[in-house]
């Protein structure tokens, strides 16, 4: 019996070099659907832990669900070529990524989804944990369409004494947010704790800044990661279903 099969959720995935800050090439783990439709683009920005097999598996599920995604690596200079735990031990034994270096790289994954044949031109951004205070960074500094933080830490506080890396707070960006925010927290997060997420909800009102913010009762940091003991079925499910329904009302073409 002959079968039809639909390939509408088929896609192409693998590591490509990109130009990063300053024109460095760093390499970039891009996901994106085969059928030639426009459509919009997603920058994820990977956790502290690095460039890893669950990040990578993020930027496939948003291919899955018909964007183009992107993945730079940011720790591809600290330790090029090396296992994702070693990259990142060296990037935070030099300190961190340095804000300047992450929206560099940011514009470069940004400028190679924009100019994908299937592009439509729009781009958003989501990052976990370290990440998610990068793609806030990220939102302040480019021209970007929409921007989702997952338990971003440091946004309104400074890291405490003793923490691997100084990470100053960027909340003073705020004023330059120009496109919609949506922010995941977990109620028993310690960073950023729901103080922090209140300030930053209290400032980005201030501002008339448009966002929204939901904090899931029972969770804690990393809560999307399912590899991990911290992670909450429910409100994974939750989180991701409020993740596509912001991005289908902001990165889809009008």
């Amino acid at each position: 019996m002959n079968q039809t099969i639909d390939s509408a959720d088929a896609f192409t995935s693998g590591t490509i070099p990109i130009p990063g800050h300053q024109g460095d090439e760093i390499e970039a783990y891009l996901a994106r659907p085969l059928a030639a439709a426009p459509r919009g683009g997603v920058i994820v920005l990977h956790h502290m832990p690095g460039y890893d097999e669950g990040s990578k598996e993020i930027v496939r599920r948003f291919a899955a669900r018909g964007y183009n995604a992107i993945m730079p690596n940011l720790h591809y200079r600290d330790a090029p070529g090396a296992d994702p735990d070693d990259a990142a031990a060296a990037s935070r034994a030099n300190g961190g990524v340095p804000d300047e270096r992450l929206v560099g790289d940011a514009a470069g994954a940004a400028a190679r989804l924009r100019g994908l044949p299937n592009a439509n031109g729009r781009v958003g951004v989501i990052g976990y944990c370290s990440g998610g205070r990068q793609a806030f960074l990220a939102a302040c500094s480019l021209d970007l369409d929409a921007a989702v933080d997952c338990y971003g830490a440091f946004v309104t506080a400074h890291s405490p004494d003793g923490y691997p890396v100084v990470v100053p707070p960027v909340v003073g960006l705020a004023k330059d947010l120009a496109c919609p925010l949506l922010g995941l927290f977990g109620a028993d997060d310690k960073f950023p704790a729901p103080s922090e997420t209140a300030e930053l909800s209290a400032v980005l009102t201030e501002l008339g800044k448009e966002f929204e913010f939901h904090t899931y009762e029972g969770a804690g940091h990393a809560f999307f990661s399912v590899n991990r003991p911290a992670y909450r079925p429910e409100a994974a499910v939750s989180g991701w279903a409020r993740v596509f329904d912001f991005y289908g009302r902001h990165l889809h073409t009008r």
